[in-house]
């Protein structure tokens, strides 16, 4: 597959971290990657999800584990 064939669908927009001042927003969202199931991502994107920047995506597996250790670091 070619990267201009690369496709993507944000089915659900979770929320967002922070903005710049340019409008990039950094987002949690879950995200189809060329129609596989959806995997959580996190990564800057263009006011209109028009373009995005690197990130991280993960599993439900690896989010839950993500959110249990921030549990633990965030306590207190």
């Amino acid at each position: 597959m070619a990267a201009k064939d690369f496709k993507f669908e944000i089915i659900k927009e979770i929320g967002v971290l922070s903005e710049g001042s340019k409008g990039w927003r950094k987002e949690l969202n879950l995200v189809s990657w060329n129609g596989s199931e959806p995997k959580y991502a996190l990564r800057d994107w263009a006011p209109e999800h028009e373009k995005m920047g690197k990130g991280i995506t993960l599993t439900e597996e690896e989010a839950e584990k993500l959110k249990q250790l921030l549990d633990r670091a965030l306590v207190g």
